[in-house]
């Protein structure tokens, strides 16, 4: 019978040698668990309060999708996903963030191709981000208009119902355009309110105007990679943390930022899932 045989002493060359092997393993697995997460949609529904919101729109059904990036990291199959994901929620209207697409302005005419598939009775609309204006924003607007999307660009519309109205209106990107929100509310009234599309939600900040009842955002991705115990190595955002996602009240108004759709680099998301967001408004 042969004698047991010893096992081997835990010297510290051997501890550093399995810790490495084992922080090897885990950065691999968390890789790829980062990159399913990456596709891996969630539906949120929330219920929004909107002052003087008027009575014949009372239970308004938004569907908010921002942020898709269609590009190198987010393939048209997924954006295609997306389209008819949103689709089967039959919202009452749909409004997009912006950022459509990532790295190359050959990514712009099928994405917006692919949007264009988007349904919902009281219609479709969308402002620009900032990776739309480092890739051709003039390019994008034609694309959104072709596809009969409805650009909001620091203008807005008019949703009527039952000789009410409820105005939707959207801004220039934070970082590359202007911002003029008195043209974007143009005749709303002191008495009515507006929904307000931002890609950054930062313009939040310096909104005193009473009549933004809600305004949506994206542009921060919720952090994208949410590490255990210390969060997102970083926002995009001048005020840190702060609009990182989910509802934030400021003295006059209120914002909800979206986790979005897509990623850039790099191409991971953790413990940060994507998602289409539905508002119910009352």
């Amino acid at each position: 019978m042969d004698a047991p045989r010893e096992k081997p002493k835990m010297t510290r060359r051997r501890f550093l040698k399995l810790l490495g092997i084992g922080g090897a393993a885990t950065a691999v697995v968390g890789t790829g668990y980062s990159a399913v997460e990456a596709c891996w949609i969630n539906d949120t529904f929330e219920t929004v309060t909107i002052p003087r919101l008027p009575s014949a729109f009372k239970g308004l059904r938004v569907a908010f999708l921002t942020d898709i990036h269609h590009g190198p990291f987010t393939w048209l199959s997924y954006v295609k996903a997306i389209v008819a994901r949103t689709n089967a929620l039959k919202p009452d209207v749909i409004v997009l963030g912006g950022d459509y697409i990532h790295t190359d302005a050959k990514y712009i005419a099928p994405v917006f191709e692919t949007l264009g598939s988007l349904s919902a009775p009281l219609g479709v609309y969308g402002v620009l981000g900032n990776h739309d204006h480092y890739h051709g924003a003039a390019e994008c607007s034609a694309a959104m208009s072709a596809a009969g999307l409805v650009e909001l660009t620091n203008s807005g519309v008019w949703l009527k119902k039952a000789g009410q109205r409820f105005r939707i209106a959207g801004l220039g990107d934070y970082w590359e355009d202007i911002q003029d929100l008195d043209a974007a509310l143009d005749d709303c009234r002191s008495e009515e309110t507006c929904l307000l599309l931002s890609h950054n939600p930062d313009p939040i900040e310096d909104i005193t105007d009473g009549r933004v009842g809600l305004m949506l955002s994206g542009h921060t991705h919720g952090g994208q990679v949410v590490l255990p115990l210390v969060g997102p190595p970083y926002i995009p955002s001048q005020y840190g943390r702060k609009y990182m996602r989910g509802f934030v009240a400021t003295p006059t108004s209120q914002v909800f930022v979206s986790r979005g759709l897509g990623t850039i680099t790099p191409p991971l998301r953790f413990s940060c899932r994507p998602e289409i967001n539905l508002l119910t408004l009352i």
